[in-house]
């Protein structure tokens, strides 16, 4: 049975989105028995279009590459122009709302809403979003639960690395008494820079910027707040621990010197930005802040724009898990992997 997708928001990951779609959907019905169509798209800048029958994708991006809008789409028969987010919610004949939009992290918005409102009329929602996950978990999770539909947010944390199943799924069984992890690529590209290349933390930066890896404001990576975040989610998702933003003490890298990575190196160390949760006698402590590993730990090795996140587990053992923290492909794969799970009715 075909599943039928509502797009918000068109962006490089709905975009990414849609471009493995084109590639992988006779794959994805033949392996997976899975066969997602595209009924809606609707972008606050680019417009909007739905056809009940679905969209024709190829059409869709030829016209994206030439002007860039949605409204310059060819019309055909049975064609809706001009839907709002929250009409294409509402009206819309997909299964699942697929929720891409430029979300604020700090309030969560328009996604909280366009999930609240998504789940009251029944519809699935998988996001890539961090700030609705972050900020409002319980309350959201519930109200799913309530209507009876699935909420999926695996890229909300390490994109299309797994951070969020493997704890739920593979490791299932295990107490895990402490979690910690690179989780910004930005801030572990710029300290590798600084060691290996010997730049300054400015020169770090202005490299990072040039490359795309940092924003032209870089305050939520360098200053820890996309940290922070996701250490929220990870807190209450993995270990059910519902913690506060002011519960997490928080230190970003702009204060580290080239003095202090040499001093580090000459210990055997190495500094990365780490978030962290530990669990200890009913306690539990959360922090985002630099930190000095020995070069055995694995967290130590990973260089560049990775992330990664080790797991402490009382029957396994200390599980590591390494892969990209962000990317327009991989970004779009963790969509990917939500919906099948969603077809599959998995975590």
């Amino acid at each position: 049975m075909t599943h039928k997708l509502a797009l918000l928001g068109f962006g490089g990951v709905g975009q990414g989105f849609v471009q493995i779609l084109r590639e992988k959907h006779e794959q994805l019905k033949e392996l997976y028995g899975c066969d997602f169509e595209v009924v809606s798209i609707s972008d606050l800048y680019k417009g909007s279009l739905h056809h009940s029958e679905g969209l024709n994708l190829d059409k869709v991006m030829e016209t994206i590459d030439q002007t860039g809008k949605l409204d310059d789409y060819p019309e055909e028969p049975g064609l809706v122009r001009g839907w709002s987010s929250e009409e294409t919610i509402g009206r819309t004949n997909a299964k699942t709302i697929v929720e891409m939009t430029f979300t604020d992290v700090k309030t969560g918005q328009p996604a909280i809403s366009h999930c609240q409102l998504a789940f009251d009329v029944g519809k699935n929602v998988v996001m890539t979003n961090k700030g609705p996950v972050a900020l409002l978990y319980n309350n959201l999770a519930d109200h799913a639960r309530r209507k009876g539909v699935r909420w999926l947010f695996e890229g909300a944390v390490m994109s299309g690395t797994p951070a969020l199943r493997m704890p739920l799924a593979a490791l299932v069984g295990n107490e895990i008494t402490s979690i910690k992890g690179i989780l910004n690529g930005t801030t572990n590209y710029m300290l590798t820079k600084m060691e290996d290349g010997g730049l300054s933390y400015e020169e770090a930066l202005k490299e990072a910027q040039e490359l795309g890896y940092a924003e032209a404001d870089p305050t939520s990576d360098v200053e820890g707040y996309d940290v922070m975040y996701k250490v929220l989610i990870l807190a209450e998702v993995v270990l059910g621990i519902p913690l506060q933003r002011d519960e997490i003490k928080r230190q970003g890298i702009s204060e580290i010197t080239l003095e202090q990575i040499s001093e580090a190196k000459a210990e055997g160390k190495r500094w990365k930005l780490l978030g962290k949760i530990e669990q200890n006698g009913g306690q539990i402590r959360a922090s985002v802040q630099p930190e000095k590993l020995d070069l055995s730990d694995p967290l130590a090795g990973v260089g560049g724009a990775t992330n990664a996140i080790t797991y402490e587990c009382d029957l396994s053992g200390p599980i590591t898990l390494v892969g990209a923290g962000a990317g327009i492909k991989e970004t779009g794969f963790a969509v990917l992997i939500d919906l099948i799970q969603l077809e599959r009715g998995q975590i």
